[in-house]
């Protein structure tokens, strides 16, 4: 009857990169053949404080992995020296019901989110890319880059952001983790000249213009548009790109997508596929495309990654005990 409970350090200690990674892609390709639960997220928002909080429930029956996530996202919190993303992470026996662990997902939602973009690009991008452009230089591009390691021999990284201190920041980690990659602090047209684009802002309007890429098979991730009102890319470049969503109910209201489809730019038939489906149905055919893919970021990656944690916690007996019912 006992439930652990995490700390993001030591959720942290049990899950790398390369597992999330390999993880994700297998929730992903369950969601495709239809063999999970997963209602769209739902949205509490705090009027008059800049942020919101979001509802994530999921259960994937061929891992058993089920459960909530609470997410919430204050983009004036570094201001006040906190994370302007915060999670936590219920899982649940599916088959009581009972809590079997609670864990900080702050750390865990960003490593789902580098995942799910690199999952992606496995599936988008061509196979030979090995130049990556970053747009956005905060927390996020550096577990974007991390992924993206783990699927493509990346070889060049082009950073863009407006903060040149927060540039110089990635780029020195990235020389840490990667020190045979080049690393270039650019412009957005150098950023946007690369296989595949990497978006991690929190724009109301758009950061990526059309003209500025050029590569006609380039990929792009757009990973920040994520609640209403959001927007990174110009619509004239989702107009001609092939369109990817990870969930269409989700992106269709909280996506990249959702304020060109309220635009009437762009409709639901613009929609190539959802991730899932590819993955589930071993498509690669869209990856010698110009093709963007609408990340809005799902619970069965949250569940898929939380149960690796929770089972690594077990074994290693890491975590604090409790008693749910006491």
């Amino acid at each position: 009857m006992s439930m652990v409970f995490l700390t993001r350090t030591e959720v942290q200690s049990l899950i790398t990169m390369e597992e999330a990674v390999d993880a994700v892609e297998a929730a992903f390709g369950a969601w495709g053949r239809n063999e999970v639960q997963m209602p769209p997220k739902s949205y509490l928002i705090y009027d008059g404080h800049d942020g919101d909080l979001r509802s994530m429930p999921a259960y994937i029956p061929s891992s058993g992995a089920t459960g909530v996530k609470i997410v919430t996202v204050h983009p004036n919190n570094p201001e006040i020296d906190l994370p302007t993303v915060m999670a936590l992470t219920v899982l649940n026996d599916p088959k009581t019901g009972l809590p079997v662990a609670v864990m900080d997902a702050t750390h865990l939602t960003a490593v789902r989110t580098g995942a799910g973009g690199a999952v992606a690009s496995a599936w988008l991008a061509i196979p030979q890319a090995e130049e990556v452009g970053l747009v956005g230089a905060g927390v996020q591009a550096r577990y974007q880059i991390e992924a993206h390691f783990c699927v493509r021999d990346i070889k060049r990284v082009v950073l863009f952001d407006p903060r040149r201190e927060a540039c110089e920041s990635l780029a020195e980690w990235i020389a840490d983790i990667r020190p045979g990659v080049d690393v270039e602090i650019g412009n957005l047209k150098e950023a946007c000249d690369t296989d595949i684009i990497i978006t991690t802002t929190p724009a109301r309007q758009p950061v990526v213009w059309d003209q500025d890429i050029v590569r006609p098979h380039t990929h792009l991730n757009g990973i920040g548009a994520d609640a209403e009102g959001k927007q990174e890319v110009d619509p004239l470049f989702l107009m001609r790109a092939h369109l990817v969503v990870d969930d269409w109910t989700q992106a269709s209201h909280s996506g990249e997508i959702n304020l060109p489809l309220a635009q009437e730019l762009i409709s639901r038939e613009d929609i190539i596929a959802e991730l899932g489906v590819l993955v589930a149905n071993e498509d690669r055919s869209l990856q010698k495309e110009l093709t963007l893919f609408d990340s809005t970021g799902l619970a069965i990656q949250d569940m898929a990654t939380a149960q690796i944690v929770a089972i690594r916690a077990k074994e290693r007996g890491i975590g604090l005990p409790l008693d749910p019912l006491s």
